[in-house]
């Protein structure tokens, strides 16, 4: 009898434990749930903690609560001018109602790519208005505001609310960039030509100025030099004339050693007869009275 006993309480406890694992569950602070009634969902828990529910009847989906990311595939845009950008743009999003994410949605998987046509829709639609140098400028911010918008008017559909909306990267098709790389190569090449050959017009300029004043440098230095040879010259004669006019015969003599300095020289030879007036001065040197 005590063993039947035991027997009924240990299926009394594990019916019980299966009752309690299946009315109880637990929502973390991360994440909301969606309480569904045979397949219909009836109400939204949002409040993290221990919760009840009817078991085996109602079953509990779980939704995060946090900022989530939808990064849809690069696409090609083309842009007012005719240029074509490859534009890689993502959004960020968070689940604000389960109950509306679930009944539009279904899965995270046709949201994503649902709501990731649309991203990529309202790029194209915006984008495709400017030019490609506007991509550059403050009119990007612009555009970026003007989808984001869009997005986050369109968001309540499906239960979720947008944060952000950003052009993650633009880049050119493979062609257009090497076309465009191409181009800018020319202009590179064909500036630095006129640079060099404004340099090389300037370097003659500055070379011909530079000779121009040499030779005017020169030749008034020269000028001055034989203004003050010529002074010095005729200072000198002055001098010498003074000098010698008062002793001619030391004049005479002074000249007679200038030339023989000149003319013996190391290794000089002369044949002259001794009387030879080139030698009057020797021998007939007399000491003045």
């Amino acid at each position: 009898m005590k063993k039947i006993s035991l027997a009924i309480f240990g299926i009394v406890v594990i019916v019980a434990g299966l009752v309690a694992s299946s009315a109880l569950y637990t929502v973390h602070q991360t994440q909301q749930a969606l309480i569904l009634q045979f397949g219909n969902p009836i109400r939204v828990v949002q409040d993290p903690g221990l919760h009840v529910k009817m078991p085996f009847v109602q079953e509990a989906e779980f939704y995060d609560s946090r900022i989530l990311d939808l990064d849809p595939p690069a696409q090609e845009v083309i842009l007012a001018d005719q240029k074509r950008v490859n534009v890689d743009a993502f959004a960020r999003y968070r689940i604000v109602d389960p109950l509306e994410y679930r009944k539009r949605a279904q899965t995270d998987a046709n949201f994503r790519d649902v709501f990731g046509s649309r991203l990529n829709a309202s790029i194209r639609a915006e984008i495709g208005r400017i030019l490609l140098g506007d991509m550059l400028t403050q009119k990007r911010a612009q555009v970026m505001e003007i989808i984001a918008q869009q997005m986050k008017a369109f968001a309540p559909e499906f239960g979720v609310e947008v944060v952000d909306v950003r052009i993650g990267r633009t880049d050119l098709p493979e062609a257009t960039a090497q076309s465009v790389y191409n181009r800018m190569r020319s202009d590179r090449v064909a500036h630095a030509a006129r640079l060099r050959a404004e340099g090389e017009e300037q370097k003659l300029r500055i070379q011909a100025e530079a000779d121009r004043d040499r030779t005017v440098i020169i030749a008034e230095a020269q000028r001055q030099s034989q203004i003050l040879r010529g002074q010095g010259e005729g200072e000198r004669n002055r001098i010498l004339g003074e000098s010698f006019g008062k002793d001619p015969e030391f004049f005479d003599f002074y000249r007679s050693m200038e030339a023989y300095g000149a003319a013996l020289g190391d290794g000089t030879t002369m044949v002259l007869s001794p009387d030879s007036e080139f030698f009057r001065f020797f021998g007939s040197i007399r000491p003045k009275p």
